[in-house]
């Protein structure tokens, strides 16, 4: 195949094209600033509203409940930072060891700054101890932030019961749900959740866009000061091109959820089996029975996981060692060693994520491709036992 296969969605997604026809106006023609009084800026306002209830109907919530930010991690920044500025009396954080580094990172850049920070532990599929989870709640937890599937390994975390419990506590709860949108079902109404993270770029959508949800009656504080833009809640200039690609991708996936778990689901598991098939000495990670229907992660034994990644790259085949944020570190992943992959199988660990844009040609090349990588590494690695 001469084409690139991508593999590697969760990280980034192709821009759909309806995503693009629909932003392009407001990119040339339709320039206006949205909080102008003329016409020429009101429509471009009427179509961010649009955009606000595509969101909300994908989310199950309501329009005025949607926030419009940059990004997944400034979403995640303002949940965590805009609760514990309404709640200064309380200086605690409860947290997971597997959160993407956007809520790791600022949890501990609080803990330098005198907030006392508590991680839960998984166990070896990465599943959460809920046990421990209500030990860790306590008077001076401020918000409980829990991811609501891990981008690595695809596991679902049971976050409704999650949120029954922090709630049960008198707790704000925030759940990263970036990767979770778009391909597993949310009603917002129904549950217990007071802030949802989502970033555009992982459903479709342009990068430079995200949406942080607040339930009605949540004290939030303002993160970005300004002008009255979000209800005055996030000052600036709205990214309007950004905004209105996101309603439409949003729309977009809510048309396409039942694919994303069937046909994409199917093409997933032929991966798996072809690839358990064909290399020995190999692990699926990540709880398989609860798992984004699209993500595969893969641990093969005695290899590095950036030479199977560089060998698949000269045929094309674009995954990666885990999250796109932390894939740079020579370190293996922080979710794998939380999880207790043994050092020789979480330094090979290959993570495949999926799309509707995936066909089944596309996995078996993949699949007929990736034991000689294998076999040809485990030749060179003076790990391999004899």
């Amino acid at each position: 195949m001469d084409s690139v296969i991508y593999m590697d969605n969760n990280a980034t997604t192709r821009v759909a094209d309806e995503v693009v026809q629909e932003m392009l106006p407001y990119l040339t023609e339709k320039y206006g600033n949205p909080s102008s009084m003329h016409t020429f800026g009101g429509q471009v306002g009427k179509k961010i509203a649009e955009a606000r209830q595509r969101v909300a109907t994908l989310l199950g919530c309501h329009p005025e409940e949607i926030l419009f930010t940059s990004c997944g991690t400034e979403s995640d920044n303002t949940a965590i930072k805009g609760t514990l500025a309404s709640y200064p009396n309380k200086r605690k954080v409860v947290t997971t060891r597997v959160e993407h580094p956007a809520v790791l990172t600022t949890c501990r850049d609080l803990e330098r700054h005198g907030y006392s920070i508590s991680e839960i532990g998984v166990d070896r599929a990465g599943r959460l101890d809920l046990d421990e989870l209500g030990f860790r709640l306590d008077d001076n937890t401020a918000i409980a932030s829990v991811m609501w599937a891990n981008n690595e390994t695809g596991t679902i975390f049971p976050i409704d019961q999650i949120a029954e419990i922090v709630k049960g506590r008198g707790i704000v709860f925030h759940t990263d749900a970036v990767q979770a949108v778009g391909k597993i079902p949310l009603n917002l109404r129904e549950s217990h959740i007071d802030l949802l993270s989502l970033a555009g770029h992982k459903l479709h959508a342009p990068k430079g866009v995200g949406v942080l949800y607040v339930r009605k009656g949540t004290r939030l504080s303002t993160f970005m000061h300004g002008g009255h833009q979000e209800g005055g809640k996030r000052g600036g200039t709205e990214n309007v091109p950004g905004i209105i690609a996101l309603g439409k991708a949003c729309e977009l996936a809510q048309q396409h959820l039942e694919e994303e778990n069937t046909r994409v689901r199917a093409l997933r598991d032929r991966l798996q089996k072809k690839i358990l098939a064909g290399c020995p000495d190999c692990m699926i990670n990540g709880d398989t029975r609860d798992r984004l229907p699209n993500t595969l992660n893969v641990s093969f034994e005695y290899i590095e996981g950036e030479a199977i990644l560089l060998m698949l790259n000269k045929f094309g085949i674009c995954a990666s060692s885990g999250s796109a944020c932390t894939s740079g570190a020579l370190e293996p992943s922080h979710v794998l060693r939380a999880m207790g992959v043994p050092f020789t199988a979480a330094h090979g660990s290959i993570r495949f994520s999926l799309s509707r844009y995936n066909t089944q040609e596309e996995v078996d090349f993949v699949a007929d491709k990736l034991p000689g990588v294998v076999h040809r590494l485990r030749e060179l690695s003076p790990f391999v036992a004899t």
